[in-house]
């Protein structure tokens, strides 16, 4: 398997650091994780992220407010409603890279 390698450019741009590390930051809860997840394949409302994970709305609404902040997730108002859906498809990629990169590790160890 090949490495990815960053551009020579972003070796020493701490500023890009800077705004991976908070990207990362953003996707360190389980919840949030999941909210990725569940956005890959279509926009959902907050009531529906609810049903899908089984967790309360207010915490639904809090991990989505963080995803906003970071701009991993926009929202767009539908009616009394907002649907979110994911900025790009990059973060899902990382969040899928990750999970897969955990189960291997993990698989490894049994």
């Amino acid at each position: 398997m090949t490495s990815p390698t960053a551009p020579a450019a972003l070796v020493g741009d701490h500023s890009a650091h800077s705004a991976a590390s908070d990207l990362l930051r953003a996707l360190s809860a389980p919840a949030r994780v999941a909210i990725v997840l569940s956005l890959q394949d279509r926009a959902m409302c907050v009531h529906e992220l609810v049903d899908a994970l089984h967790l309360n709305q207010p915490q639904v609404s809090q991990h989505l407010s963080v995803l906003k902040r970071s701009g991993v997730v926009v929202g767009t108002r539908r009616g009394r409603e907002i649907e979110y859906a994911l900025a790009d498809d990059h973060v899902a990629h990382i969040v899928v890279d990750a999970l897969v990169h955990a189960t291997e590790r993990r698989e490894g160890q049994l």
